[in-house]
């Protein structure tokens, strides 16, 4: 049982934001989640989820394109692709206020954290 319990803590998880109350993000933060956003972070009326991704900890971000659907702005109502992510991280760069490559760089590694063998 206690290696079961040791596993666990050691264990990450991914969760999504999507339209949740302020204090989930903050939880679930606390308890070692990551959190990913795709293109819904980019439409005009979603400020309250751009609001909770300011929030979210630059090491425990993520991206996807949530492929084929919810094209990112300025692809909103086409199929979306893989390729559109960039313009998901371009969101949340500019919600860090940092460069569009370092956040790419950063939700790369945060990937590869979470992912590891």
């Amino acid at each position: 049982m206690s290696w079961y319990l040791g596993a666990y803590a050691a264990a990450a998880a991914l969760t999504w934001p999507l339209t949740w109350p302020r204090l989930l993000p903050a939880l679930r933060l606390a308890l070692g989640f990551y959190i990913s956003f795709a293109g819904i972070v980019t439409f005009p009326k979603a400020g309250a989820l751009r609001d909770t991704a300011r929030r979210v900890p630059i090491d425990r971000l993520l991206t996807e394109t949530d492929s084929p659907f919810l094209a990112p702005v300025p692809h909103r109502g086409s199929r979306n692709e893989p390729a559109r992510v960039a313009h998901v991280v371009e969101t949340l760069a500019a919600l860090h206020g940092i460069d569009t490559h370092d956040l790419a760089s950063r939700t790369a590694a945060n990937f590869h954290t979470l992912f590891r063998p």
